[in-house]
């Protein structure tokens, strides 16, 4: 049984089989679902497609029934809420520094191995970390200032990097703060 430990961060390779994960590459290849536009400067550089826009294929969905029986532990009790998908301007940053309002995220890489230039990185840092009961919301996710400067600085700024991985998830506590590792992708 998988399960995280006291960081609140797990991750799992191999997680789809070969079929399905050709599958949701060629769907997120050829979709015309990539609504959002993050802008460079302000963002990190990337387009979005989510569930409300359109991003609700039946492999998606299954895919996420499936978690939910392979980690119980850990996904009993919270159904999917939300699904997302994005893509990276190879010339940016990715996402940055934020945390959500959620129980758990679920991110799971599909780009090919041959895309990642650098394996020691291109994932994900996620801090140990959480923004306390007190704060808003929409303050922490923009004051990104004072989170680093008041909880993540007195931490020494403690955080799991799990490098960049085809076909592996990454699940962790979705209060955490976390961010896009540094990336050199081919275009």
């Amino acid at each position: 049984q998988r399960q995280w430990d006291a960081t609140g961060i797990l991750f799992v390779d191999d997680l789809i089989t070969a079929p399905a994960l050709a599958t949701l590459q060629r769907l997120l290849l050829e979709s015309t679902v990539w609504y959002q536009t993050k802008m460079p400067l302000r963002f990190g550089g990337y387009v979005g497609a989510y569930i409300d826009d359109g991003l609700h294929d039946r492999i998606l969905l299954q895919l996420a029934e499936d978690l939910a029986k392979l980690l119980p532990k850990i996904l009993t009790g919270h159904p999917l809420r939300y699904l997302w998908a994005y893509k990276y301007d190879g010339n940016y940053t990715g996402i940055n520094l934020h945390a959500d309002q959620a129980a758990v995220n679920v991110n799971i890489w599909l780009s090919p191995p041959n895309a990642n230039k650098d394996p020691t990185s291109g994932g994900l840092v996620v801090y140990t970390a959480k923004p306390p009961a007190d704060w808003d919301f929409a303050s922490y996710n923009t004051d990104t200032t004072a989170v680093r400067e008041q909880l993540l600085e007195p931490t020494n700024f403690a955080n799991v990097t799990i490098p960049y991985r085809t076909n592996r998830a990454v699940i962790f506590d979705s209060a955490l703060f976390h961010q896009t590792d540094n990336f050199d992708f081919r275009p």
